[in-house]
This record gives structure tokens, sequence and C-alpha cells, in this order.
């Protein structure tokens, strides 16, 4: 599977990209009015921040308690389900005269059972389309999301003045509800991947399973710990160029689609393996020019092209589903995106602790190099794959 034709004519491939698209669409409207609501009430940059980031961090308590379901649910059940969640979620943040309290606890309830439904979507395009067809599909994937959250953003500050950060959050509610249509109606049914009932135990159990093997290792904390370390970077963008924030992030946006095109679309196959490392490198060592502490014509041009770097996870994403048995692919993608959110959190916070005792741009340079540094570390456990994936249980072990 090479062309977007072919991709887009796979069954319930359509389906799946409108469901994530618009679950993207109401979570990127519905964060915008959330900060606005919180500063309103509350005056405090803080906790407007992480009325819109601290879901993030609450991916990790989904990780390690609600994996489990990724797999064994049904999975077009289990996405309806998780909409109409949100859609009632959202819809209680917009009651008037709810607590600041309460606002915060719907939130960090939602940000928890959001790894829940990547575990879900990611395990389905794993099923949806051909093995060889997954990196194509997870890149369109990461280019919707880009674009509907530049959109969102643009559109959204619209919504909130026109119709009041409320209002706005309803119309977030109503685009989960017809994400929840597009899955029921257009999704088929399917069995779960694995059997047994989900659990905290089985969520900590397979967790355990997909740690314990050396080469996925190796891949999680590549596809974690650079990509965290360069997202600090993007978050120190406000303080190094406050008059042109907007332009740098639509400049890290605009190589991120481009590099998710590029390699999803025309890298051919014996290319990937070679090219993890390189995109790792080049994610972060364009940011080093931070530490002269560059004119803003040059910062825009080392932002976009370090973004290109962040295609190095569809290549990372397919190598781990290269080593992971089909019954795991929901839970092990879940786990993914969940470690991968946390560590953007924590990547912003430590960038910020840095820059409040230097500087922005000394910041980004020190994240950088932390970045390459861990990149040329990971790199002996990456060489290209010489085996197939772990057999099913029962089979021989894993390494």
């Amino acid at each position: 599977m090479r062309t977007y034709r072919e991709l887009f004519a796979a069954p319930e491939f359509t389906p799946l990209f409108l469901t994530s698209t618009l679950q993207v669409a109401g979570s990127t409207v519905s964060g915008l009015a959330l900060g606005t609501l919180v500063y309103a009430a509350t005056g405090s940059p803080l906790l407007s921040a992480l009325s819109m980031f601290g879901p993030n961090l609450a991916q990790v308590v989904g990780a390690t308690l609600l994996l489990s379901a990724a797999d064994r649910l049904p999975p077009r059940a289990a996405l309806c389900g998780l909409s109409l969640l949100f859609a009632l979620g959202t819809a209680v943040q917009a009651v008037p005269g709810l607590p600041t309290a309460a606002l915060f606890a719907v939130l960090l309830a939602l940000g928890a059972t959001a790894s829940l439904g990547g575990g879900v979507r990611s395990g389905l395009l794993n099923e949806i389309l051909a093995r060889e067809g997954y990196l194509l599909g997870r890149s369109v994937l990461n280019m919707s999301a880009g674009t509907t959250q530049i959109c969102g953003f643009a559109v959204g500050g619209v919504l909130v003045t026109a119709l009041s950060p409320r209002g706005t959050l309803l119309t977030a509610a109503a685009l989960y509800l017809a994400a929840a249509a597009v899955a029921r109606f257009g999704l088929g049914r399917r069995p779960p991947r694995a059997t047994g009932r989900p659990s905290i135990a089985a969520t900590w159990r397979d967790n355990a399973r997909l740690w314990s093997s050396v080469p996925r290792r190796y891949v999680y904390l590549a596809l974690w710990v650079p990509n965290g370390l360069i997202v600090g970077c993007e978050s120190l963008f406000v303080p190094y160029a406050p008059g042109h924030a907007g332009l740098l992030l639509a400049c890290a946006a605009l190589g991120m689609l481009v590099g998710d095109t590029l390699t999803g679309r025309f890298v051919p196959p014996w290319w990937r393996e070679r090219l993890g490392a390189p995109l790792r490198l080049l994610l972060a060592a364009p940011y080093l020019v931070f530490a002269l502490h560059p004119p803003l014509p040059l910062a825009a041009a080392a932002v976009a092209l370090a973004s290109v770097g962040f295609a190095a996870s569809l290549l990372l994403q397919e190598r781990l589903m290269a080593l992971t048995p089909d019954e795991l692919s929901g839970h092990a993608l879940g786990l993914h995106s969940s470690g991968m959110l946390t560590m953007q959190g924590v990547g912003a916070a430590l960038a910020g602790a840095v820059a409040q005792y230097t500087s922005p741009s000394t910041a980004m340079a020190l994240m950088a190099a932390a970045s390459v540094t861990v990149t040329l570390a990971l790199a002996p456990g990456l060489r290209p794959l010489s085996r197939p994936k772990d057999p099913v249980p029962g089979g021989a072990q894993e390494v």
C-alpha cells in the first residue's frame, strides 16, 4: 500500500480517519475554551496552562490502570463509548457556576481515559490496514491531527469570541457526538484482539511484558525521550519570542507535515531502518543554534527543519509493531502514546525550570543537546531488525 488512493480505499479506514479527526477537533477547541474560561475565573496563567495541557500528564494514570482494555474491548463499541464519555464530560464543564476544582476533576478523568482511546484507535488501524500499510496510514492520521490542531486553534479563537467559552465547550461536545456517530455507523463490528477481562492487574502484567523485551524497551525510550525533550524546546517559544511564538509554532507544524508526508508516502521500505537515527538527530540538532540567540528568520528555519525529524516516530512505531504480538498491538501503541505525552509534559516542565535559571535560548540549546545525547546512547539497541516479532503466548521466550 503506497498511495493515498489505496489507503482510503481500504475498508473502514475512512470512518476511522473521520472519527480521529473529529476527536482531535473536539479536544483542540475544548482546550482553548477551557484555558480561556479558567484564566477568566482565576487569573492564574499556571492553572490556565494546566487546563489546556494537564490532561497529557494524566495519561500516565491511564497507562498504568486502563490500557489492558485497549485489546480486550470490541473496538467499535470502545471508540463510540469513549466519544460519548468525552461529549458528556465536555458538556458538564460548560455548566455555569461549576467550581474550578470540579472542572479539573472532570478534565483529569477525561485525560486518563484518553490513553485508552489512543490504544484502541492505533490497534484498530493495525487491523484495518495490511502491515505494510500501517506507516502510510499512521502518517495520514498524524498529518490530519496537526492540520486539525492548527485550524482548531484558529476556529476556536473565533468561537470563544462569538459564542463565549461555554458555548465553545458545547460545540466541542457536539464534535465528540459526531465522532461517536461516525464510529457507530461507519466501523464494522470486530471482536476484541485479546481474551480475558480488562483489569488493573492485566494492565500491569501486559505493561511488564512489553517492557521486559529489551528491543521493545529501546524503541519505547527512543519514542519518548528525544521527542519529549524537543517539545520542551517548543514550550519556550513564547518567552523566547513573545510577539512571534505563533510563527514558530506554525513553522514546527509545517515541518512535521513535511516529514510525515515524505516518510509515510515516499520513503521505500529498505530505507526506513536506516533513517531512524538520522531523523532523531535532525529533530534536535537544529535547536543547538539557539545557544547563539539567532534572529527570527534563522530561528524559524531551524524550527521547521528540526520538526521534520518528528517523522522518526512513524518508523519507530512500525518497528514496535514488528516486535509485538498482534493481541497486544493496541496496548503497545497506547503505552507509546501515553508515555510520549507524559514525557512531553515532563520535557516542558524541565525546560521551563532550566529557563528560569538561565534563559529561554540557553535552555532550548541544552534540551537539544540532551536529546542528541540520548539518541546516540540508544543507537546500539536500535540496529536493523534481524528476527520477526515475538510469537503468541506459549511460544518462545521474549528477548
